[in-house]
C-alpha cells in the first residue's frame, strides 16, 4: 500500500488564488495528496502567486528560499519533497523560475492547474516542468470536484470563479498578460458547483473574477447571460443565504445588475468598485475607459435601488505623472462617496505594462506622503462606518468559534466581522445581533431577539 503523501498550498494575493488553492489540492486528492497547514510535513509544497502587489517576484524568490532549507532537510532524511510555484509569477517568469531557483521542481501557469497530477508524477521522476501555455480545454470540465468532507471543512463561506481573464488592459495591470482574455463559465455549470457547495453546509458563495461584472457565461436558453441573471439563478438554490461578487469594473455596471441589488434579498449590500483615482487626466493615463463623472453615476444608480449599499474601492496613488491637483481630486472623491473601506497602494512598474515605461515617474519619497495622507481620510471613514453600527442590531451569519471560550465569529452584510458570545450549534445561522462596541477590526455584539435593523449609513465627509 502506497504512503499517504501531504500536500501544502501557500497562497498569496487575491481571492482567486484562494479558489485556485483549493481547487489544485483538490485535483491532487485523486492523485492520493491530502491537505496539511504545515510546509514541513508536506512531499509537495505549492506556491500559488500573485503578480498584482509590489514586488511580488522578490517575496517568490525569498519564499522558495525556504521551502529550499525544508527539502534539503527531507532529503536528508531519505524524503523527496517537491516544489511547485503556480498563479500569476508563474505565468509571466515562466521558464526563468527554473533558472534562478533549481529547488523549483515544477512552474505551472494560472490556466493549467487541472494539469497538476501528471506534472507532479512526470516531476517525481525527476523531470523539471514549465507549463505556462493558454490551454484550449475548459480547465474547469477538467477538475476534481471537492469531496462535501472537504468542503465541510473549509467553512460555511466559498468562492466560486465564474470568470477569468480581463480585456480592459489598464496600462498599470499585468492580468490580461497572465490570466489571458476574459472567459466565463456557464450559468448550469457554476449553479450545479454551487448546489453541492449548498448540499455540504455552504451558506454563503462569493462569485469571483479579475472582472466579474464583465460575466458573459451561456445561460439555459443558449444566449450569452449576465452576472445579474447568473445571480437571479443562484438565489434559487436551497441553503444559500447570502451572495457577493468581486471584483467589478465601473464600465461593466450594468442596468440588470443594479436592478439585482434591490429585488434579491440574498445579495448583500456590499459593492466592491474600485476606482484608482479621482482625475481624469489620471483615469485616461491609466486607460480606466471611465471618468470621475461616469463613476459617481454609477454610485448613484446603485443607492437609488438601494439607499443602505455600502461601497469599497482600490485606490493607486503616484502613478506617473499625478500631480498634486490630481491627488486632491482622488481626496475630494473619498469625502464625495463615503467608503466602507478602501486599499491603497503606490504605483509600483509591472514589467511589459505601458506604465512601466512611462517618463514620468514619480519619486517614492512623493508616493509615501501621499499614500499616508490617503490613507488618513479612508481609515477615518472606516471608523466612522464602523461605530455608526453601534446600538444597531443586524443580522449575522456565525460562521466559526472564536478565540474565548463560547464565542462565535461572524459576518455582517458588510463582511465586518463579528465577536458573539453564543452557543457552537448555531454555527451556519442568520442571527440578529445587537452592536455593542468597536475594535480595530472588529465589531462586538450580543444575541438579539427579534428584527435586524439596518443601520444609517455613514457616507461622504464621515
Amino acid at each position: 500500500m502506497n504512503k499517504p503523501r501531504k500536500v501544502h498550498v501557500k497562497s498569496f494575493g487575491c481571492q482567486m488564488n484562494v479558489y485556485d488553492s483549493n481547487r489544485m489540492a483538490d485535483s491532487l486528492a485523486g492523485a492520493g495528496f491530502s491537505e496539511t497547514a504545515q510546509a514541513a510535513d508536506a512531499d509537495l509544497v505549492i506556491l500559488n502567486t500573485c503578480n498584482i502587489r509590489e514586488k511580488a517576484v522578490d517575496k517568490l524568490y525569498s519564499e522558495i528560499g525556504r521551502m529550499r532549507e525544508l527539502k534539503e532537510e527531507a532529503a536528508a532524511q531519505g524524503r523527496q519533497m517537491l516544489i511547485a510555484v503556480a498563479g500569476c509569477v508563474a505565468q509571466a517568469e515562466g521558464q526563468e523560475i527554473t533558472r534562478r531557483a533549481q529547488a523549483v521542481d515544477v512552474v505551472v501557469g494560472s490556466q493549467n492547474y487541472h494539469r497538476l497530477p501528471g506534472m507532479i508524477a512526470r516531476a517525481q521522476a525527476g523531470e523539471r516542468i514549465v507549463d505556462t501555455e493558454f490551454p484550449v480545454e475548459d480547465r474547469f470540465d477538467a477538475l476534481a470536484a471537492p469531496t462535501r468532507e472537504v468542503i465541510a471543512k473549509r467553512g460555511i463561506a466559498a468562492f466560486v470563479t465564474v470568470q477569468e481573464g480581463c480585456d480592459k488592459f489598464c496600462t498599470f495591470c499585468v492580468v490580461p498578460y497572465t490570466r489571458g482574455a476574459e472567459v466565463s463559465r456557464p450559468v448550469e455549470k457554476i449553479a450545479t458547483e454551487v448546489e453541492r457547495l449548498a448540499s455540504a453546509g455552504v451558506r454563503e458563495v462569493t462569485l469571483i473574477g479579475q472582472n466579474v461584472n464583465a460575466y458573459h457565461g451561456q445561460g439555459a436558453d443558449g444566449r450569452p447571460a449576465t452576472l445579474g441573471q447568473l445571480l437571479r439563478r443562484l438565489s434559487d438554490v436551497p441553503g444559500i443565504v447570502r451572495l457577493r461578487y468581486t471584483t467589478s469594473h465601473p464600465c461593466d455596471m450594468k442596468d440588470d445588475l443594479i436592478a439585482a441589488h434591490g429585488d434579491l434579498p440574498a445579495l448583500m449590500p456590499y459593492v466592491h468598485l474600485p476606482v484608482q483615482s479621482g482625475s481624469d487626466r489620471m483615469l485616461a493615463a491609466m486607460n480606466r475607459r471611465h471618468t470621475r463623472r461616469d463613476y459617481l453615476d454609477v454610485i448613484a444608480r446603485l443607492r437609488a435601488v438601494r439607499s443602505d449599499l455600502a461601497f469599497t474601492s482600490d485606490f493607486i496613488v503616484g502613478f506617473p505623472g499625478e500631480t498634486e491637483a490630481d491627488f486632491r481630486a482622488t481626496l475630494t472623491l473619498l469625502d464625495e462617496v463615503g467608503f466602507a473601506c478602501a486599499y491603497s497602494f503606490a504605483y509600483s512598474p509591472r514589467p511589459g505594462t505601458p506604465a512601466a515605461d512611462m517618463a514620468t515617474q514619480i519619486p517614492p519619497e512623493e508616493q509615501s506622503e501621499r499614500l499616508q495622507r490617503l490613507q488618513a481620510v479612508i481609515n477615518r471613514q472606516w471608523r466612522a462606518f464602523n461605530a455608526s453600527f453601534i446600538g444597531r442590531t443586524v443580522e449575522v451569519l456565525l460562521e466559526k468559534p472564536g478565540r474565548l471560550p463560547g464565542q462565535l465569529v461572524g459576518k455582517t452584510p458588510y463582511l465586518q466581522t463579528v465577536q458573539v458570545m453564543a452557543r457552537p450549534e448555531l454555527i451556519g445561522s442568520l442571527v440578529p445581533v445587537a452592536i455593542t462596541d468597536t475594535g480595530t477590526n472588529t465589531l462586538f455584539g450580543a444575541l438579539a431577539e427579534g428584527k435586524t435593523e439596518m443601520p444609517a449609513l455613514a457616507t461622504a465627509g464621515a
